[in-house]
């Protein structure tokens, strides 16, 4: 813990400490933390992209939002402050090499701001969120350019055609316990499609099944 480097001196370090233990390695854990931070940060966010954008119309600002407040945003935040090398784990989570996944070094992240937030007030906090995600900020396309994801536009293209919605079935899972692999189909049977996506979440295998199938469909419309 001593090479993180924050922008906020914690007059509490109990506070970071907790933030930083994962529950694998025992009470006090960070997860009542991780909570109270992502309501933050989804807050900030959203006050964040309300002000900067202001014709960008109420679904465009949920999508920026999720774009921002999404796991591997808060990953990459993690990642540039070297976030998993102060992560305290318990052995099992050490050995699976816990201090590089993605889902931990998140749940750390919204951890740590709920940790500032209880530190200080609302505004510090704010200011912590604000300095961090200004990168991410800084390339997010405009709102209303953002594009909806690929399982959205498959089911909107379907459902304005007036064709029924796409099933998606989850073939397999494989891989170690630590990294799972899910293997899902989708399938569109009127237009005899079927596609497959791999991916490290079951959504995450869905999307790039949705996005092959939309691909598809989209040469046959």
């Amino acid at each position: 813990m001593a090479d993180l480097k924050l922008t906020h001196s914690f007059a509490d370090p109990a506070l970071l400490e907790q933030a930083l233990r994962h529950r694998s390695a025992g009470t006090p854990h960070n997860e009542r933390l991780e909570f109270l931070g992502d309501g933050i940060l989804g807050c900030v966010i959203a006050m964040e992209l309300f002000e900067r954008f202001p014709q960008a119309d109420e679904g465009s600002l949920t999508r920026a939002r999720a774009e921002l407040v999404r796991e591997s945003a808060l990953a990459e935040v993690a990642l540039g402050l070297s976030l998993g090398a102060s992560l305290t784990l318990g052995s099992g989570e050490m050995k699976a090499g816990g201090h590089r996944r993605a889902s931990i070094l998140a749940d750390a992240m919204e951890a740590i701001i709920g940790a500032v937030y209880l530190d200080s007030d609302f505004a510090t906090a704010r200011a912590f969120i604000l300095h961090y995600w200004e990168p991410l900020l800084a390339v997010l396309p405009p709102p209303r350019k953002i594009q909806k994801d690929a399982k959205t536009r498959l089911q909107e293209l379907l459902q304005g055609r007036g064709f029924e919605l796409p099933l998606y079935e989850m073939e397999r899972e494989s891989g170690e316990d630590h990294a799972r692999v899910f293997h899902v189909v989708c399938r569109i049977p009127q237009f005899n499609i079927e596609t497959r996506g791999d991916g490290t979440s079951r959504r995450g295998a869905e999307q790039v099944a949705a996005d092959l199938a939309l691909t598809r469909l989209l040469e046959r419309l």
